[in-house]
């Protein structure tokens, strides 16, 4: 029975918000799973907590692990770094399980329920494109640009710009303002329908060749995501996504039922159980679970599956690295209520997807295909593990 012999940290200096583990079984395969934000922090739990449940444990023992580890967390409040080395740990490991029986993830999760998935591009500045700045800019350039590559979806948050802000020297994004930050209490007409102009522009464009999905990153309190999202219902929206912070259902029941337009919840929602009490009171239409914070695989498969009992689809998130989008991929393969997959081409397309990984996704007229190697299909490049930025840390087996 193959079982963990080591787990190993990896930190880039050039990605400094990412952090890899790659789980070492005894016969010498390797796993590599994946998380975002704060890597010091995730990186003490993986050595100072996490390996010492998993090494020498069998490694196709996953739910085990899994409730292991969740249980411990869960005694002093699990929804934080504890979740994202769980979640890098749990893909890590699913990754084992494909190699050692020659197996994509997906076949071992149920096998294929499609032939590919429809991608959406969310619009960061990354690599060649400014995709950021034109749907700022010029919106209806920036959609006739993603129809020419076949891409028919894309993600903007035209009103981040107006809430509240704050600074740092590490966090401060474009033009002073970033994803994050306080819940805004006053949003006037004026920038209400500025932002609005960015969608108005891609419609006048491009007609609905283009679906339009809205990123609220929980910039606004209820009051004033009802109002864009009132503003928003003319022009036929995907999905307005986080539109305020995700934590309480009743709210965000609240705002679906106040707006016509369907709402996506939600990448900050940790477990099964926090998606539960969405679920159970209709507060949502699509369910995006974000696998390197809300669980890994084990649990996205869960979140899923609840989601289908719902008659909703998930779309699973990723902002991140490419294994994320890995894990996304096998998840979408192997669930029935699959909608559509998050992409961002500035990190695919002649990105650091390229310089990082031994494998990239393919994306073809606007569809992404699904991993057929065993495992994850993917892993980090030899060059990469030797590279001077790269910070390893290592636990083992006695």
């Amino acid at each position: 029975m193959n079982k963990v012999l080591a787990i190993e940290t990896i930190r880039y200096k050039p990605q400094p918000n990412i952090l890899w583990v790659r789980v070492h079984a005894d016969n010498g395969m390797v796993g590599l799973g994946e998380t975002f934000y704060l890597p010091g922090a995730v990186e003490a739990v993986i050595h100072d907590m996490i390996a010492d449940f998993v090494l020498d444990q069998p490694v196709f023992n996953t739910e085990r692990i899994w409730d292991t580890v969740f249980s411990w967390a869960n005694f002093y409040g699990f929804a934080g770094a504890e979740m994202r080395a769980l979640s890098a740990l749990d893909i890590a490991l699913w990754d084992l399980k494909g190699q050692l029986t020659g197996q994509p993830i997906h076949n071992l999760m149920g096998g294929e329920c499609r032939a590919d998935i429809p991608v959406y591009n969310t619009c960061v500045d990354s690599g060649q494109y400014r995709d950021q700045h034109d749907f700022m800019n010029q919106p209806e350039v920036l959609a006739r640009n993603l129809l020419s590559e076949g891409i028919r979806a894309l993600k903007m948050w035209p009103w981040d710009q107006f809430a509240p802000k704050f600074r740092s020297g590490t966090h401060t994004g474009p033009a002073g303002w970033l994803s994050t930050g306080h819940s805004g209490s006053y949003l006037s007409e004026r920038d209400l329908q500025k932002g609005l102009e960015c969608v108005k522009r891609i419609r006048d464009s491009v007609g609905d060749q283009m679906e339009i999905m809205i990123e609220g990153h929980s910039r606004w309190d209820l009051n004033n995501a009802i109002r864009i999202g009132r503003a928003l219902e003319p022009y036929r929206i995907l999905w307005m996504e986080d539109m305020i912070k995700p934590q309480s259902a009743q709210d965000l029941l609240r705002l679906s039922r106040e707006t016509r337009v369907p709402h996506s919840i939600s990448e900050r929602l940790i477990t099964r159980h926090a998606f539960r009490d969405v679920l159970e009171s209709g507060a949502a239409h699509i369910i995006m679970p974000d696998l390197i914070w809300t669980g890994g695989l084990t649990e996205g498969k869960k979140i899923a599956v609840m989601a289908d009992a719902y008659h909703l689809s998930i779309a699973p998130h990723d902002c991140t690295g490419l294994v994320a989008l890995y894990a996304n991929l096998h998840l979408c393969a192997a669930s029935m209520n699959a909608m559509i997959l998050e992409t961002v081409r500035g990190f695919y397309r002649g990105g650091w997807y390229s310089e990082v990984y031994t494998e990239n996704i393919e994306v073809n007229a606007g569809r992404a295909t699904f991993p057929k190697r065993a495992g994850l299909g993917t892993a980090l490049r030899e060059e990469l593990l030797a590279s001077p930025a790269v910070q390893v840390r290592t636990s083992r087996k006695g």
